[in-house]
C-alpha cells in the first residue's frame, strides 16, 4: 500500500476524515470518510490537480455550487466542496499541497462495470437500467450541465438496481480547472468518449447520449467496441461506425445506431432516448398490444379431449394491430407530446378491440387532428383494423 492509499488521520476542512480509498482514477481519488459533524459516512473525491490561483478556486467553488444544486434520484448528491491538503505522495507528485475536493453521499453497491463482467445483460433488465441513466441525464441536461465521462464504472446499481450516476459534472469541474495548466487535452475516457471531443469541438450533452449507446452496446456485446490504447480508442470513432448485432431485435439496433450517431445533432436527447429505451421494456407498446383478459366464458363448454370449431376472426384481428403497432413502433423522430397524444389513442383501439370481439360489433375512434403525416398512415391501418370487424 503506498502514502497515497494510507490516509491516515487526513482530515479535511476540519470535518472530513479520510479512512479509506475505494476508488483511483485520472482525474481524482475517491475516499470513504466520515463527517465528523453529522457523523456520517461519506465519500471524498481529492481532485489530483493543485488549487492554482484565486480565480481557478472561484471557478471551481461556482461550479461546484452549480452541481450541488441538482437533486434527482438518479444522481449521488453533491454535499459539499473546498480546498484541502492532499496525501503526501500526491501534493509531491503536483508540487502543491492543496487540492480541491468534492464530498458526496455514499453509496454501497456494484457498479454497472462490474454486472457487465459477470457477462452480457439480458435486453429487459439493460433497458431498465438504461433507461434510469438516460432519465438522470435528461434532468441535468435541461439544467445545462453535461456529465462528460458516462461510463459502466460512474453507474452505480443498489439491490434493487436502482441507478445512481456519480461524477456528473466532475468532468467540467476538472476541464475548467485544468484548461490553463494542459491546454489541448480532451477531458473523458477514451472507450466512450465522443467524436466531437475526440475533434475539440464544443461539447454539448450529446457527448453523454454517445457515451450512454456505447455503454449498452457494450453490456450487449460483453467487449468494448472501441478498445485499445487511449490515442487508438479515440480516433477509431472517427473511422468507423459502432459494430451492431445483426441479431438485435429493431428497436434496440435502431437507438443504438441513432445515440452513436456521428454528429452531434443526428443524436436523441436524453428524453428521447429515454423514450425509446422504455419501449424496450416489457410494459411497453414494444411487447405488442395487450388485450384484456378475456371475458368468462358463456357458451356450451368443450369437455376435454372433444374436438370444436374454433372462431378465427379475433386471432385475424390481432394479426392486423400487431402488424400496425410494429409499423408505430418502427416510426422516430415526433415530439413527446405529439408520441403522447399517439400512445392514447393506441390504447383507446386496444379498449375498442376487447368491445368489438365481447359484443360482437364495431365501434370507433378518431384519429388525433395533430398526428404527423409518418405516424397517419400506420395509424390509419390500426384503426381500420378494428373498424373493419363490425
Amino acid at each position: 500500500m503506498t502514502a497515497s492509499d494510507q490516509a491516515g488521520a487526513l482530515v479535511l476542512a476540519g470535518r472530513y476524515r479520510l479512512e479509506e480509498i475505494i476508488g483511483r482514477g485520472g482525474m481524482a481519488e475517491v475516499y470513504r470518510a466520515l463527517d465528523l459533524k453529522l457523523v456520517r459516512p461519506v465519500a471524498v473525491k481529492l481532485l489530483l490537480d493543485s488549487a492554482g490561483d484565486e480565480v481557478d478556486r472561484a471557478r471551481f467553488i461556482s461550479e461546484a455550487r452549480t452541481l450541488a444544486k441538482l437533486s434527482h434520484s438518479g444522481l449521488v448528491t453533491v454535499l459539499d466542496a473546498g480546498f484541502g491538503p492532499g496525501t503526501a505522495a500526491a501534493a509531491t507528485a503536483v508540487g502543491e499541497h492543496e487540492r480541491p475536493f468534492l464530498v458526496m453521499e455514499l453509496v454501497d453497491g456494484a457498479t454497472l462495470g462490474d454486472v457487465m463482467r459477470e457477462g452480457p445483460m439480458p435486453l429487459h433488465r439493460l433497458a431498465s437500467v438504461g433507461l434510469q441513466i438516460a432519465e438522470a441525464l435528461s434532468y441535468v441536461h435541461a439544467r445545462g450541465v453535461v456529465h462528460r465521462d458516462v461510463k459502466p464504472g460512474n453507474v452505480l446499481l443498489d439491490a434493487e438496481e436502482r441507478v445512481k450516476l456519480a461524477d456528473f459534472g466532475i468532468a467540467r469541474l476538472v476541464e475548467q480547472h485544468t484548461r490553463h495548466t494542459r491546454p489541448g487535452s480532451a477531458i473523458g475516457t477514451a472507450a466512450y468518449i465522443a467524436p466531437e471531443q475526440v475533434s475539440g469541438k464544443d461539447v454539448s450533452g450529446a457527448a453523454d447520449i454517445y457515451a450512454l449507446g456505447l455503454v449498452l452496446l457494450e453490456a450487449i456485446k460483453n467487449r468494448r467496441e472501441y478498445a485499445g490504447a487511449p490515442a487508438e480508442a479515440a480516433l477509431a470513432r472517427l473511422q468507423r461506425a459502432p459494430e451492431i448485432p445483426h441479431d438485435l431485435p429493431f428497436g434496440w439496433r435502431d437507438l443504438i445506431a441513432r445515440a452513436t450517431a456521428l454528429e452531434p445533432e443526428q443524436r436523441p436527447t436524453a428524453a428521447e432516448l429515454a423514450i425509446l429505451l422504455r419501449s424496450q421494456t416489457h410494459d411497453a407498446l414494444a411487447a405488442g398490444p395487450r388485450l384484456p383478459p378475456p371475458a368468462p366464458v358463456t357458451g356450451p363448454q368443450v369437455a376435454p379431449g372433444r374436438t370444436s370449431v374454433i372462431d378465427r376472426s379475433g386471432d385475424a384481428l390481432a394479426r392486423r394491430v400487431t402488424h400496425a403497432a410494429s409499423r408505430l413502433r418502427g416510426l422516430r423522430g415526433a415530439g413527446t407530446e405529439t408520441w403522447g397524444v399517439v400512445g392514447a389513442f393506441v390504447a383507446l383501439v386496444v379498449l375498442l378491440i376487447a368491445l368489438a370481439l365481447a359484443r360482437g360489433g364495431s365501434e370507433t375512434a378518431e384519429i388525433p387532428a395533430n398526428t404527423p403525416d409518418n405516424l397517419r398512415e400506420p395509424l390509419t391501418e390500426l384503426h381500420e383494423a378494428v373498424g373493419g370487424q363490425g
